[in-house]
């Protein structure tokens, strides 16, 4: 099996809160380690009530520094939400903290909504049109010898590696004219996954970073001992995300029994695609699962998220993914 690693948004459940939140977070990352993980990754979003990792370098160092060599990482920084140099000190503090564990995946969504979107600040008519440049300019405030006057301090010369992330085929085009690894949000958004895989692979050119292409792709587990469980505990992700696309984002909710046939058609195919993109069900149906997605996209790497309500259940979803990597 292909390294697996883990995507946390750090989800705040109903009638639990954001300091809760963070203290599920380190003990996952801390599992996460002990069982094999190769990263352990946050992501920006803003104004989502489920969400904690809003703060994400921050965040990133409470988990780094519980942890021992599991690689911490942004999954990613918004960058249009932020000026280059001030991610680059950052994730350069970050590095020099915790050196040669450190990632930063690069994305140019909002995450948010338009109204918080402008409340971050944000040109919404140039900022995303300005990604490329904004990404080339990071690159170099962490060169060795950077070409600009202005200098990250600390950041010069750290070599903190960039991923690029996305939905679409900009960012394949993107990361394979940078020559930087690409991760596809397929967990969410798995439509456009295959070819934006077969572009970035077509396109790819080798960089200081990176001589041949790597994808990472990610990939939604909710595994239990059985089948009818697993379904049961993969209803508080159903729900979030249709209450996400309908406008009314809210805190993790508890499974529903029969969650699915209270949906109407819209609904429900939403879902199905989202659901592409995922393994449901015990250990034996998950491995079937995983393996055929592995075998379907000759992904290099996964990204595993999983959001379940109850910590203990999300523990258990994650060290039996890891089980099945590691063939036991």
């Amino acid at each position: 099996m292909i390294p697996l690693s883990i995507l946390d948004l750090s989800p705040i459940t109903e009638g639990s809160d954001a300091a809760e939140s963070f203290r599920r977070s380190l003990d996952l990352a801390r599992h996460g380690e002990r069982w094999g993980y190769n990263r352990f990754w946050l992501a920006e979003h803003h104004g989502m009530p489920g969400i904690a990792s809003a703060a994400t370098a921050v965040l990133m160092s409470h988990v780094a520094a519980g942890t021992s060599t599991i690689r911490i990482g942004a999954g990613g920084i918004m960058l249009p939400n932020h000026s280059p140099l001030v991610i680059a000190e950052q994730f350069g503090t970050l590095e020099s903290l915790y050196p040669g564990r450190i990632d930063l995946g690069l994305g140019r969504a909002p995450g948010s909504d338009h109204a918080t979107a402008r409340a971050l600040r944000r040109n919404l008519a140039s900022d995303a049109d300005e990604f490329p440049q904004d990404v080339v300019e990071l690159m170099d405030y962490f060169a060795d010898a950077p070409r600009r006057h202005v200098r990250a301090v600390p950041g010069a010369g750290l070599q903190v590696p960039l991923w690029i992330l996305g939905s679409s085929l900009f960012g394949a085009q993107l990361a394979a004219a940078l020559g930087l690894p690409y991760a596809f949000a397929s967990h969410f958004a798995p439509q456009m996954m295959m070819q934006a895989i077969e572009l970035y692979r077509a396109n790819f050119r080798p960089s200081a970073q990176l001589d041949k292409p790597y994808v990472m792709l990610g990939f939604n587990v909710f595994a239990a001992d059985t089948d009818a469980e697993a379904h049961w505990r993969a209803t508080s992700m159903q729900q979030a995300f249709v209450n996400l696309r309908s406008g009314h984002p809210t805190r993790l909710k508890p499974p529903v029994e029969g969650y699915l046939d209270l949906l109407g058609p819209a609904e429900r195919g939403m879902l199905d695609s989202v659901l592409s993109s995922a393994a449901i069900g015990s250990p034996a149906t998950v491995a079937r699962q995983l393996n055929d997605f592995v075998v379907r996209t000759g992904a290099d790497e996964l990204m595993i998220t999983c959001q379940i309500f109850d910590h203990a259940a999300r523990l258990r979803s994650y060290e039996i993914a890891a089980e099945i990597a590691r063939g036991s």
